[in-house]
């Protein structure tokens, strides 16, 4: 069986900069913080031209904050022999917090701020990782968040655009229109698979649905998609409104 002795494993990074960058002192402590605050702030940045309510002080407070926490723990660990990092266990179920509760639903049923919250909670664990000394993980760690975050959304999107799955958010002009719609949608040959009243619209004077959709037209399934569909329906007079809920 192999054993892996974490004393011996050296950091590429910390073992090119020299034996002062993988001690705790002034200048590792400087380096570590400097580059926490510098990764988290290009993550902030991406997700505030977002209009992401997270944006980059907050980014950044987090991985600092997890920065020092960690550095707090190792001083704490070679000073008096503490075994367990109280301090990193505690920052990680206060960041698992504060991101559960930027999470929140908007009056058209969807979730907003999932991404986000799980932003936060990875840049605070590649936060632990700089105060650990683990520079190259932490590097890696940074270059796949921030390519999940700006690279891989628009490849979803067209992923999600093609699936035979969709829910839409739909407001009718009038209540009456329901059956209407409902036939409509089954000739062009949809299922409806859930209907949902929203009743956060009860006094709009409009009948607002959430509405969960199959393509079942061999038709549709290889040569429309999601957007193509919507803007059909988008078309017909009774239909105030329609968009797709992601």
């Amino acid at each position: 069986m192999l054993v892996i002795n974490l004393t011996e494993v050296t950091d590429p990074i910390s073992k090119l900069l020299g034996d002062w960058s993988s001690q705790l002192d002034i200048w590792s402590i400087i380096l570590r913080i400097a580059l926490s605050v510098l990764f988290a702030a290009i993550i902030g940045w991406e997700r505030s031209t977002k209009r992401h309510a997270a944006g980059l002080r907050t980014f950044m407070l987090v991985s600092l904050s997890a920065t020092v926490s960690m550095l707090l723990d190792l001083f704490l660990i070679q000073s008096f022999s503490v075994v367990f990092p109280i301090i990193s266990a505690g920052f990680v179920i206060g960041i698992a917090i504060i991101s559960s509760n930027s999470i929140l639903y908007s009056s058209k049923s969807q979730i907003k701020g999932l991404t986000t919250a799980v932003g936060l909670w990875s840049v605070g664990f590649f936060g632990l990782l700089l105060g650990a000394g683990f520079y190259t993980v932490s590097i890696i760690a940074f270059i796949a968040l921030l390519a999940c975050l700006s690279l891989f959304p628009s490849l979803e999107r067209r992923f999600k655009n093609k699936s035979n799955h969709f829910e839409v958010h739909l407001e009718l002009k009038n209540k009456d229109n329901l059956q209407n719609f409902v036939t409509t949608i089954r000739k062009l040959g949809l299922r409806i698979d859930d209907i949902e009243v929203n009743p956060a619209y009860i006094n709009s004077g409009l009948s607002v649905y959430s509405v969960a959709l199959t393509i079942q037209s061999d038709d549709l399934k290889k040569y429309k998609t999601h957007t193509e569909i919507i803007e059909a329906l988008r078309s017909i007079e009774y239909v105030h409104h329609i968009e797709e809920m992601t």
